[in-house]
């Protein structure tokens, strides 16, 4: 039996602000649902597994609690150097957070990859954890109740509970604001921790050369899954330009790793190239709201995946 103290201050006065993430094999659905509560893009997303590789904060500003979302890359068998320090990335952050969320597609039976998550969770004793079974717009009402049943005997399995188990579609926007509303009472009280008004940390660069790299796997997303690294190198205000007529100049190069690839970014007469340019330029100019310049090129760093020295220079 259950007994709650009783306060003399209403539930209500309490301001709470803290930290979740959201866990997952790649692909299932933690980008999209940050995005989703946030309200705005902040990280990226493709059909291609792998495609986060910053831990990207959002964060959710409410009249009762400020919740900012720590976006992890999916936790997989790593098979090259830059597998590994995504791995350790995730680990690190879920050591760190105040309420873990667990995605699950409702679309997809539980596999070996998330029962080897679900069993990593299960060592974490004292985070509370939410099962947030996503993409439930994919499924007719049996096939979910199936997938809540399964997702709550897995706990059991591995010996916890769960604190919730949710169901959610980020795209049809059903239940996104009902999860907001069971992550918050898991956060610790306290003031806000970031400005009203700011929806992520991250440093403007780095979001600039997600979403050209977001542009870059569109179509080439079979080839060249993971080869695909971003860099700005330069971002300055255009010189004499009226005050309200600016012009930021944006000079970034795309990475792969071999001769061969090279063919395939730029496409037959620059095409492929020129469409990635224009694709990330209207989505920069959103994300900074001002006009940009974008001068794209594409250089070889060979097998950058899993050279120290090379993945220290991109950023990892």
């Amino acid at each position: 039996m259950s007994v709650r103290s009783q306060s003399s201050e209403p539930s209500a006065a309490t301001h709470r602000a803290g930290f979740a993430c959201f866990v997952g094999r790649p692909n299932a659905g933690k980008s999209t649902l940050t995005n989703a509560l946030v309200g705005q893009k902040v990280a990226i997303t493709a059909n291609q597994p792998q495609t986060t590789r910053h831990t990207v904060r959002g964060i959710v500003h409410r009249p009762d609690a400020q919740l900012i979302l720590v976006d992890t890359p999916g936790l997989h068998k790593p098979r090259t150097l830059l597998g590994q320090r995504l791995n350790d990335v995730v680990r690190t952050t879920w050591a760190e957070v105040d309420v873990i969320g667990f995605c699950l597609p409702a679309n997809e039976k539980l596999g070996p990859g998330d029962r080897f998550i679900a069993k990593e969770l299960a060592s974490i004793k004292k985070t509370p954890k939410i099962a947030i079974v996503t993409k439930t717009d994919l499924v007719d009402g049996k096939t979910l109740a199936e997938q809540l049943i399964a997702i709550d005997q897995l706990g059991k399995e591995l010996g916890f509970e769960w604190a919730e188990i949710v169901p959610v579609s980020a795209v049809g926007d059903k239940q996104v604001d009902l999860l907001a509303d069971l992550l918050v009472p898991l956060l610790p009280a306290g003031p806000a921790l970031y400005p009203e008004g700011d929806l992520t940390d991250e440093p403007e660069q780095v979001m600039i050369a997600e979403l050209i790299r977001e542009a870059a796997l569109e179509g080439v997303r079979d080839e060249l899954p993971h080869s695909i690294a971003v860099v700005v190198e330069e971002m300055l205000p255009r010189e004499d330009r009226p005050a309200d007529k600016p012009l930021l100049d944006i000079h970034a190069f795309v990475y792969i790793e071999r001769p061969s690839q090279k063919g395939i970014i730029i496409g037959p007469k620059g095409k492929r190239l020129k469409e990635v340019g224009i694709k990330s330029r209207k989505q920069i100019e959103a994300l900074l709201g001002t006009p940009v310049f974008l001068d794209l090129h594409v250089k070889v760093a060979k097998d950058w995946q899993r050279d120290p020295r090379q993945l220290r220079k991109l950023g990892f």
